[in-house]
């Protein structure tokens, strides 16, 4: 920890170790523990953002311990979906789904650890996916194809460092259309007042969640944020510095602008930000997560001032501290909202209200907040 002493027993730290290792040993490619919503739809297993997020903080997992068995874990989950021809069995290129981006971030890892040529063309597959990805009028990706003309927050950390990766390991270099996409976010999706983001943003303001004026959702959904958060973080790291001008100032305006909605004792953020007095309002483990993670690492890459690094690290212990425990036996790791989204047309309780994300259900052992917690995990490893 180089020097750093954590302010929460060691036994804690412990407890996350096991806690990962039975979820990991519990899991394999055609069962997941962790993808409560999956199960709870009985949906069969298929390549996911969800899981995707879990091979990502395995491999970081895998990078800060030197255990070569998270890395195993995540090459044979994800090895089992590509055929030889980088093909990725259960994709559909026509539903236009940045969420299914998402699951490539680790194909360039394994890459270049295994030599194996089918996830270089898994990428290149990927990649063309996106090609083909629809826009909007300023030039950034539809959510879905069944969400037309709509940015989401959640767009930018599932689609946007992948690209970045691809960029670097395989393209020109060039990150115009990234930056122009984020550019987009801060412009369109930021509250002038508080410094927060909406979900959504509805470019045609057809939607019926958007505002007719603005096109914007109505709620700061935490998660919605933590996504974007984690995103800058990562793409910081990705690009070459001095490119990142944008995108280090949003990420130190971000980090600035969303502490004052921090619950004083564990640094924890509730369920819609700037709610906490609504009936209901939670504080709330993924998001919480992605915050942390990206002050820890906003801060280890010298964007963040260290003072943002120790709140990361606040959120993280209070995390552990108040949500990690013990029941039937086992740890488990609770106050997770399983989902949320806005719309489509015919399902009009998603509308982006502070009753809505009230609503949705909030489970436990989910990798919603198990990946942002590991990914914290070894953020606070490396300080």
């Amino acid at each position: 920890m180089k020097g750093r002493t954590f302010r929460l027993a060691d036994s804690a730290y412990t407890d996350l170790d096991r806690y990962i290792d039975r979820l990991v040993a519990e899991s394999s490619p055609e069962y997941t523990a962790w993808n409560v919503e999956q199960h709870r739809a009985n949906k069969p297993v298929k390549w996911n953002y969800v899981d995707g997020c879990m091979m990502t903080a395995l491999l970081n997992m895998a990078q800060i311990t030197g255990e070569k068995r998270y890395f195993d874990f995540a090459e044979s989950f994800i090895d089992s979906f590509i055929l030889e021809d980088g093909s990725i069995q259960t994709f559909r290129t026509e539903e236009h789904m940045l969420d299914d981006i998402n699951e490539g971030r680790v194909l360039f890892e394994l890459y270049d650890t295994t030599g194996k040529e089918k996830y270089r063309r898994a990428a290149d597959f990927l990649r063309k996916a996106l090609d083909s990805q629809p826009r909007t009028e300023e030039g950034s990706w539809w959510h879905k194809q069944i969400y037309p003309n709509q940015v989401w927050l959640d767009g930018i950390y599932m689609a946007q460092p992948f690209a970045a990766l691809y960029e670097k390991h395989f393209g020109n270099g060039d990150y115009s259309d990234i930056l122009k996409q984020v550019s987009v976010v801060r412009e369109r999706m930021r509250d002038r007042k508080t410094g927060l983001y909406y979900h959504g943003y509805d470019a045609s303001r057809k939607a019926f969640w958007a505002d007719p004026e603005t096109g914007l959702s109505r709620s700061f959904w935490l998660r919605a944020i933590g996504w974007f958060f984690a995103a800058l973080a990562d793409l910081c790291e990705i690009i070459p510095e001095s490119e990142t001008g944008l995108l280090r100032e949003t990420l130190s305006d971000l980090a600035r602008d969303i502490l004052p909605f921090a619950d004083e004792e564990t640094g924890m953020y509730y369920q819609v930000v700037d709610r906490p007095d609504a009936e209901g309002n939670y504080l709330e483990t993924s998001g919480s997560s992605m915050a942390a993670y990206a002050m820890l690492k906003g801060a280890r890459l010298g964007i963040l001032p260290p003072a943002t690094g120790d709140q990361g690290q606040k959120t993280f212990e209070g995390i552990v501290r108040t949500n990690l425990s013990f029941s039937d036996g086992n740890l488990n790791l609770n106050n997770i909202c399983l989902v949320a989204g806005l719309g489509p047309e015919n399902n009009r309780r998603r509308d982006g209200s502070v009753a809505y994300y009230l609503s949705e259900p909030i489970v436990r052992n989910e990798a919603k907040g198990i990946a942002p917690l590991l990914m914290c995990y070894t953020e606070m490893r490396r300080r």
